[in-house]
């Protein structure tokens, strides 16, 4: 790199957007230039790319979400100028930590449906495959989460406001999206998404609402300031905030006026491409796209895209049909009911009536089908794309999709044994399984840099960074103590990191020494944190009572976590965290033993520092309920150690490292329906020691929720049900023994360091298989059918 002339770049960026020099301009200020000029090295072969794929095959990802993270780290590594412009920031007075924190994580995702999407695009560039991601430009993304009284508040995440360097817009691309009650401009802003070691640089579209009239002038000079900019804001709320609180109906009519947006713009601008480049004739339209569908958020494609070849190019109901059922793949990521989306058809008929008219015919085609293969009535009812008033998205993208996986072996298998059962007695060939996985440029080179540097040292190469099977070479260096030391080593340097960022974002400081034992998901009864508190309550309880049964390390216990809105014993869960942390923290007796944080606002740029400096993983879902996961195949990348139930990709990794690396407890799949049949949650309280402690320090008075009934609502949760669920659904109570051993087994095992060290070496070296890059290559061999397209200069 001449640096002469990058700095040449980097002041014209900063006179033209700033009217700056160097001296003048502030840190973010800096950022930006900065930002700009990668953007313009990134821009020659993001075009040449753009055109080399146009040629053949291409595919599209569409989803919800892309939880991307910062992008201007993770570019100059691809570029392979990561160190020679970490010397020009230093000399000119810099420090390049602090520069990369003025970016702000883009608010495009919330959990790992976004987080996959994102790992999948940096795959398909790294691996140079003709892959398009395509979503959604939301202003303010989830939301901003801020802890008040214990309390979750929720705030707009206000990314954008001041522009995001990583991003342009194609106004040249607009499209037109119509509903019923009105039109709306659909604007794509384009993000370069850079592979490893390829010139290849792929693209991630991305919509935003705009109104096809800005403001009614007449009502603003009549002086009705309000109502001329109603229809304005009306349209901007579609591309407002991820995932709209959809607990009223109004919510729920935004929800599906959100999806149809991204969908229908894309479809448009990927047909009128076809149409530019073959004609009318869209016998093969299928041969050039591919649309795989992340989860059921863009299974509106379906209906719209039917529309467009039926409506707008002349195609008969029977060609639109077989070109649809060849064209769309879909990703299933549950089984809970209620994540498999439906939506009232009158919701339908009032946004797109034209759209309801489709699935109608579309459901009506499958009864009859159904009906022809031998299943009675009640029996097409059941899973048919509308029924009990409502389109059922899981069953419309089952019935019309040619592929459709699950995200880990043993999701993909209970799929076809529940949900979606009878479409596999129907069509077994449709289903398959692509195990999730994580890109291991930022999951390990760029967030875990010294960790980075001891594997390429050893290999002699960073070949590894392509082909994470390679590390399966180092397996030998596991007796090998001065290794396994400097193992050691590294994660306490990453320990120190986080610590430094704990102390400043949450004002408490922790202690390298401790066991760093962490849960970081999104908040959902399922993944159980409150199994996680209850076990802390009980150390806690015991360590209070008699302070010798504190024989173990001392534990830093690290929760980050973001509640829906609108989902109350989730935001209880919170409250209950943050008031143990709260307990325990001030409490001399026990924190120098034990301690509580509560991180919050997790997101992309923090796990960043927290997958490296984590001892111990929690992956301790009720068994049968993640469909995979991939914060567990983070950590086992930096070291970590799961603890966790058999749920999941857990399984997998368990298959790959043995009982003897990992932590795990609970009944299997298999027992789990007899095991619920005679479970009795009451028996587990009162009989389980110190299990009655834990859960009634709920409704003791030991610890508050403000009145606001939220620790009454869990306690009951657990011990009473409700007249539509039964107590303790999530078997919280059922497996609180078994996660206690577990995790003190774990606690005590890290005592000795160097088979700790070892057994954290096994996870690392045979980490390979957990790469996105074995799941994309998965992906575009059995339902994509494309080959790389490798940019030549």
């Amino acid at each position: 790199m001449d640096k002469d002339k990058f700095k040449e770049h980097m002041l014209s960026h900063l006179h033209s957007e700033f009217g700056k020099s160097f001296e003048k301009a502030s840190e973010y200020e800096f950022y930006q230039a900065l930002s700009r000029t990668v953007m313009e090295a990134l821009t020659p072969n993001w075009e040449r790319t753009r055109e080399a794929y146009s040629e053949g095959r291409q595919v599209h990802y569409f989803s919800a979400e892309f939880l991307v993270g910062r992008s201007l780290e993770n570019n100059l590594i691809n570029l392979g100028i990561l160190e020679p412009v970490k010397e020009l920031v230093e000399e000119m007075g810099h420090d390049f930590n602090s520069l990369l924190e003025e970016e702000r994580d883009p608010g495009l995702g919330n959990g790992g449906l976004g987080r996959l999407a994102a790992c999948f695009m940096d795959s398909s560039a790294t691996k140079d495959l003709p892959v398009v991601g395509h979503g959604l430009l939301y202003r303010y993304g989830l939301f901003r989460q801020e802890i008040e009284n214990g309390f979750q508040k929720e705030y707009p995440d206000s990314w954008m406001e001041w522009g995001y360097p990583f991003i342009v817009p194609r106004r040249e691309d607009t499209m037109l999206v119509h509903y019923d009650d009105m039109d709306v401009y659909a604007v794509p802003y384009d993000m370069p998404i850079s592979g490893y070691d390829t010139n290849n640089v792929n693209t991630l579209r991305l919509w935003r609402a705009e109104p096809a009239e800005e403001f009614d002038f007449n009502l603003f000079n009549s002086q009705r300031f309000d109502d001329a900019v109603i229809e304005r804001n009306r349209v901007q709320d579609i591309t407002r905030v991820l995932y709209p609180n959809d607990t009223s109906y109004d919510g729920k009519v935004l929800r599906v006026r959100q999806q149809y947006f991204f969908v229908s713009a894309s479809l448009q601008v990927i047909v009128r491409n076809y149409r530019e480049k073959y004609g009318s004739d869209f016998s093969r339209f299928a041969e050039h796209n591919r649309i795989q569908l992340n989860d059921t958020h863009p299974v509106l494609a379906i209906p719209e895209l039917m529309r467009l070849l039926i409506d707008e190019n002349k195609q008969s109901w029977e060609e639109a049909w077989n070109i649809t059922c060849n064209t769309f793949a879909f990703t299933n990521h549950t089984i809970m009911s209620e994540a498999l989306e439906t939506w009232n058809v009158e919701i339908f008929r009032y946004l797109f009536p034209r759209i309801l008219t489709i699935v109608e015919q579309i459901d009506e085609q499958f009864e009859e089908e159904m009906a022809g293969k031998g299943l009675n009535q009640q029996e097409v009812d059941q899973i048919s794309p509308i029924h009990d008033g409502k389109v059922h998205m899981a069953y419309l993208a089952a019935y019309a999709c040619f592929s459709i996986n699950g995200v880990a072996q043993i999701h993909s298998n209970l799929i076809k044994d529940t949900v979606f059962k009878p479409f596999y007695d129907n069509a077994p060939e449709k289903f398959n399984n692509k195990t999730n996985g994580v890109t291991p440029r930022r999951w390990l080179k760029v967030c875990n840099p010294e960790l980075s540097d001891l594997l390429t040292e050893l290999l002699g190469s960073d070949r590894w960074v392509r082909d994470m099977n390679m590390l399966r070479d180092l397996e030998s260096y596991v007796d090998d103590t001065t290794v396994m030391r400097r193992l050691l080593e590294i994660k306490d340097a990453n320990k120190e990191r986080l610590i430094s960022h704990i102390q400043r974002q949450e004002g408490i400081n922790l202690d390298s020494k401790f066991i760093f034992d962490v849960q970081i998901k999104r908040l959902h009864e399922y993944k159980r944190q409150l199994l996680n508190a209850l076990e802390i309550v009980d150390r806690y309880f015991q360590i209070k009572e008699n302070p010798k049964a504190a024989t173990g390390p001392a534990v830093a216990y690290i929760v980050g976590a973001k509640a829906a809105p609108g989902y109350f014993n989730a935001k209880a869960i919170i409250k209950f965290i943050n008031e143990i942390a709260k307990l325990i923290n001030s409490d001399s007796d026990v924190n120098e033993h034990m301690q509580v944080v509560f991180l919050h606002n997790y997101n992309v740029s923090y796990a960043e520092k927290i997958f490296p400096a984590a001892d111990i993983s929690e992956q301790i879902s009720t068994v049968g309920m993640e469909a995979s996961g991939t914060g567990n195949m983070k950590f086992m990348m930096n070291g970590a150690l799961t603890l966790g139930t058999y749920d999941g990709a857990n399984l997998e990794i368990l298959s790959e490292v043995g009982e003897e690396n990992s932590f795990m407890f609970g009944t299997k799949l298999e027992d789990f329906p007899e095991t619920k049949a005679y479970y009795n949650a009451h028996w587990q309280y009162k009989n389980i020691p110190g299990l009655k402690r834990a859960v009634d320090i709920l409704v003791d008075g030991t610890i508050t929720d403000s009145n606001t009934g939220m620790f009454k609502a869990i306690h009951d949760s657990l011990l009473r049900g409700t007249s539509s669920e039964m107590s303790d659904p999530y078997y919280v109570l059922g497996d609180f023994d078994d996660f206690r051993n577990a995790r003190q087994l774990a606690h005590e095992s890290y005592n000795n360091s160097i088979r700790w060290a070892q057994m954290c070496w096994i996870n690392i070296c045979r980490s390979g298989r957990f790469s996105s890059d074995r799941t994309i290559s998965d992906y575009s061999q059995d339902i994509w059918k494309i080959t790389e397209n490798k940019l030549i200069i």
